[in-house]
C-alpha cells in the first residue's frame, strides 16, 4: 500500500485535544505523566501521514493491562509492539486506514523519552523540520510499505535524538514482541 504524506492540517491539534479528553477519562485509573501529542502531526507546519500519534504515561505497564479491554470499547485495536509499551490503532468508520496510534508506556521509558524529545526537536528547529519533511516526502514516493519507509527514516531520527543525548532503542519488529 502506498505511503500517504499530506500537507500539515491545522485541525490536527484539535483532533488530538478531543481524543486526549476521551483518553484522560477512560485511562484515568492508570494514567501518570499525561497524554501527549507526538509524531509529525504534533509539529506545526510539518507534512505527515494523517494519523494522530499519542503517547500516554501509565504508572505501571503490567498494571495497565486492563486498559486494553477498555480501549477496545472505544475502537482501539491492540497489536504487539516493543517491550515496555502497549500499542493501539484506531481506524475510520468503514475504512482500514488508521486515524490514531496510541502508545501506553511508563514515563521515562525509552519510547517515552524518544517520542517527546524528537517532537520537541522538530518543533524547535525550522531547518531540521524542513530536512525531515523533505526526507519523508522522498521516502513516501519510493516506498510501498510502512516498514521500509520507517526503517529509512531511522538514521535521521537517531541523529536528532543523539543531539538530545538519547540513544535510539534497537528496532524490534512488532511481530517479534508481545
Amino acid at each position: 500500500m502506498p505511503i500517504t504524506v499530506v500537507a500539515y492540517d491545522p485541525d490536527w491539534p484539535s483532533r488530538f485535544r478531543r481524543e486526549r479528553a476521551v483518553l484522560e477519562e477512560v485511562l484515568a485509573p492508570w494514567l501518570a505523566g499525561g497524554v501527549h501529542h507526538v509524531g509529525s502531526t504534533a509539529v506545526p507546519g510539518l507534512a505527515a501521514k494523517p494519523i494522530i500519534d499519542i503517547v500516554a504515561g501509565v504508572q505501571d505497564l503490567a498494571g495497565a493491562a486492563p486498559a486494553i479491554e477498555v480501549l477496545a470499547e472505544h475502537g482501539y485495536v491492540h497489536a504487539p509492539h516493543r517491550p515496555r509499551a502497549y500499542w493501539f490503532y484506531r481506524t475510520a468508520t468503514r475504512s482500514a486506514e488508521h486515524t490514531h496510534h496510541l502508545h501506553l508506556t511508563e514515563p521515562g521509558s525509552d519510547l517515552w523519552r524518544e517520542r517527546l524529545a524528537f517532537r520537541d526537536a522538530l518543533r524547535g528547529d525550522p531547518a531540521l523540520r524542513q530536512e525531515y519533511q523533505a526526507l519523508k516526502l522522498g521516502l513516501a514516493e519510493s516506498h510501498d510499505s510502512v516498514d521500509g519507509y520507517t526503517a529509512d527514516k531511522r538514521a535521521f531520527v537517531a541523529r536528532v535524538l543523539a543531539s538530545a543525548g538519547i540513544t535510539l532503542a534497537p528496532f524490534v519488529r512488532r511481530s517479534q514482541t508481545s
